[in-house]
């Protein structure tokens, strides 16, 4: 900032003592061999003097480094510094986009030329309010000057050298709240922030995929190649959208009526495909599937040696050597398999009832060969009258065409031209292509026929395979019947001399001392066959461990009148 000074050498000590080269009224330096290092405090790093803005006032200066104020000369008054112990005049909060200033303290004679004279140095000034009091409101053209008004808060004004109160006063300047600065820079931040969103909404667009190419309207090209189309499998997908999208349009009229019928049979000879790659994922699914269960059998298989591990390992013979802390983890460590020994087990059952609850009770009752031979008889029979139909449709469309090309050559018969032979050559193919189709279709009629006796035929077999499986079984269970009858009473006849036998012994007995009893009535007795017998009334037998240590011994104990007593 350039200043009128009444005496040059001052204002150039002035901005000597605050590290800035000082400029006269023409914007040459007055000192032109200055050193920022000199004349500066002990202590003060010097100030860059290529900062934009500075010129008179120095840029925001540090609160913790004391700045030098000197006496400011101007054209009609004096500007003394304040004492350099006090402390910095208090201001209020910056408000944003602040570009006005409160000044108080004026004296009672200034006028607006002095306060343009004293302020304009600071920068362009664009309003001045200036009250009747002792203060003003000064608005820059620029937020920086702000910072150049407040550096001259606390000086002490004189005009000229008038020692009269009303000639003098100490400056106050200040933030002031304006709401023209407000709104100014309301309007630049929705300036930038359209910037903002236009510059993302660039950036959004580049990144974007490209749209997908419109679809084409309907014409006699374009329906031709899309007829290719839609009977290749690999391009089915997208020719169906754009089929799509001509019946949507409606497209569809009555001289096109029988290309479009074309092009819907087309599409739906695809079900046929569609099914049997279904039927393909299905087939490749229950392989996981049955590939799963054998992996997670196996795995049970394995989990079910390391549980006998652990159970062998927690017999009395091999118990006793272990130490305390071994015995503590090899009991957790049953535990953990036997948790997830019964977790996969479960999960392996649940497959299996979703088995059973997937097949019906005739399956289960037909014999393996008569239902093979049903099931594929079945889907031969389907697969025929499915491609039966198909053929129908496609001899339709044929038909349809014909029919077309006729029309056609009728209202195009005045005019003979290669188009008329190209029409005949179309309707002879198309011809042959009929009577061949015709042929095919008489052709899979009979093998029809063929199919629904063989059918039937099995059927039949099928039924006497029932009644042959039913009158088996009936066999079979007659046997059955018979044994257990007889396996029961000598059963039942074990079980009355075994409860006589442990009910005069309240201590209970071995499974060894009881077996050593029976064997004087017959000598083939097991013991294990005693023992399952025993196992499968609890109710009436109970077993029970007496003993300490290396003395431990099953003995069984009969308990049939604790159950009548506590019913």
């Amino acid at each position: 900032m350039t200043m009128p000074m009444s005496d040059p050498n001052a204002w150039a000590t002035a901005m000597n003592n605050l590290g800035m080269p000082p400029i006269g009224m023409t914007g040459q330096p007055l000192m032109p061999d200055f050193d920022p290092n000199l004349g500066m405090m002990a202590g003060i790093t010097p100030m860059n003097p290529m900062m934009p803005g500075l010129s008179m006032v120095p840029a925001p200066l540090s609160q913790d480094i004391p700045v030098i104020k000197e006496i400011i000369h101007c054209k009609s008054c004096t500007l003394f510094p304040p004492n350099p112990n006090l402390p910095p005049p208090a201001t209020r909060e910056r408000p944003p986009g602040c570009k006005t200033v409160f000044v108080g303290g004026l004296p009672e004679n200034a006028t607006e030329q002095l306060i343009m004279e004293v302020f304009g140095q600071c920068g362009d000034i664009t309003a001045i309010r200036k009250s009747k009091k002792n203060f003003c409101h000064i608005r820059f053209a620029e937020e920086f000057t702000v910072d150049k008004a407040l550096f001259l808060s606390g000086y002490r004004i004189r005009l000229g050298s008038s020692t009269d109160k009303k000639d003098t006063g100490r400056l106050h300047v200040d933030f002031a709240q304006a709401r023209d600065d407000l709104y100014e820079w309301e309007c630049r931040q929705r300036m930038l922030a359209r910037e903002e969103r236009h510059r993302r909404k660039m950036e959004e667009d580049r990144l974007r995929p490209p749209s997908p190419p419109p679809i084409v309207h309907y014409s006699e090209h374009e329906c031709s190649q899309l007829g290719d189309k839609i009977k290749d499998d690999g391009k089915f997908a997208e020719a169906v959208r754009v089929l799509l999208t001509w019946l949507e349009r409606g497209e569809v009229n009555r001289r096109n009526a029988n290309n479009f019928y074309s092009m819907i049979q087309s599409s739906n000879s695809h079900i046929r495909r569609l099914m049997s790659e279904k039927s393909q994922h299905e087939k490749e699914m229950e392989e996981a599937k049955e590939k799963f269960k054998t992996a997670l059998a196996g795995i049970l298989a394995q989990f079910e040696q390391i549980v006998s591990v652990f159970q062998a390992a927690s017999k009395q013979k091999a118990w006793d050597h272990f130490s305390k802390a071994q015995r503590k983890n090899l009991d957790m460590w049953r535990k953990q398999a036997e948790e997830i020994r019964n977790m996969h087990n479960e999960q392996l059952m649940g497959i299996r009832r979703e088995e059973e609850m997937e097949m019906s009770d005739d399956d289960m009752e037909d014999a393996p060969d008569s239902k093979d031979s049903e099931d594929s008889g079945v889907s031969q029979a389907e697969a025929l009258k499915e491609e039966n139909d198909s053929l129908r449709c496609q001899l339709d469309a044929y038909r349809n065409e014909v029919e077309l090309l006729k029309q056609e050559q009728g209202k195009n018969q005045p005019i003979r031209s290669e188009e008329d032979n190209t029409h005949s050559q179309q309707l002879s193919f198309l011809q042959q292509a009929l009577q061949g189709m015709q042929k095919q279709l008489l052709k899979m009629r009979e093998e029809l026929k063929q199919r629904e006796a063989e059918l039937e035929k099995s059927l039949e077999d099928k039924q006497q395979l029932k009644n042959q499986v039913q009158n088996l079984k009936e066999g079979l269970q007659n046997l059955q019947n018979t044994h257990v009858m007889q396996v029961s009473e000598t059963e039942n006849t074990f079980l009355w001399i075994i409860s006589t036998f442990l009910h005069v012994h309240p201590f209970g007995a071995s499974i060894e001392y009881i077996c050593s009893y029976l064997q004087r009535l017959d000598t083939k007795i097991n013991p294990s066959e005693v023992e399952a017998l025993l196992s499968r009334l609890p109710c009436t037998f109970r077993q029970e461990l007496t003993g300490v240590g290396a003395s431990l011994e099953k003995r069984w104990n009969f308990c049939g009148f604790q159950g009548i007593k506590s019913t």
